[in-house]
């Protein structure tokens, strides 16, 4: 997928040699013009905007660690390509352990009887649907009012800003309300 270039403009393969040396000017060049390429893969392999960030945010570090070792051998994009889609596997099994760990969580609970014999049906349907949320929502969904932190403490917990907290959580009311109504639950 060629990029045109204006004229005067470094090349992928100029930027590409910089960046080997060290140059982070050619370095933020590169991963800028290839950063939607990146984020389209992301979105496409996962399906959720949210993950093709975290996705395209990866491969952004990744990139930075492994650009000494591209050799050239292909087009440019066909080595982003690539590590777009590992990063995006690795996200996807990530995202898997940690779901059973919630699940793992919750039946070792409901075991060692820290929740209630016979919990709220409405709450417990609540929490089903809180579940189903992309992770970041769940998370901070979690955090904010399963565990009644501030979005300050939930911010610090999830490595991510108070205001994207706020973000996650907004999201996460707007789709909570869409799947409980589907479900037949005002």
């Amino acid at each position: 997928m060629a990029t045109m270039l204006d004229e005067g403009e470094a090349s992928d393969s100029e930027l590409i040699g910089l960046a080997k040396d060290g140059d982070r000017g050619a370095f933020g060049r590169l991963v800028e013009r290839h950063y939607d390429f990146v984020y389209r893969v992301a979105y496409r392999w996962c399906g959720r905007k949210a993950d093709a960030e975290d996705i395209a945010q990866e491969v952004c570090v990744r990139i930075g660690r492994a650009i000494r070792d591209y050799r050239g051998g292909g087009a440019f994009t066909t080595w982003l390509y690539a590590l777009t889609l590992n990063a995006a596997r690795d996200y996807a099994r990530k995202s898997a352990r940690e779901g059973a760990k919630v699940q793992a969580f919750g039946t070792h609970a409901l075991i060692a009887g820290e929740t209630p014999e016979e919990p709220d049906e409405r709450a417990e349907a609540l929490w089903g649907t809180v579940r189903r949320l992309p992770d970041k929502q769940r998370d901070a969904v979690l955090l904010v009012y399963g565990e009644g932190l501030s979005h300050a403490a939930a911010a610090e917990a999830m490595a991510i800003s108070e205001a994207t907290v706020s973000w996650h959580i907004h999201e996460a009311k707007k789709r909570l309300k869409v799947l409980m109504r589907s479900a037949g639950e005002d």
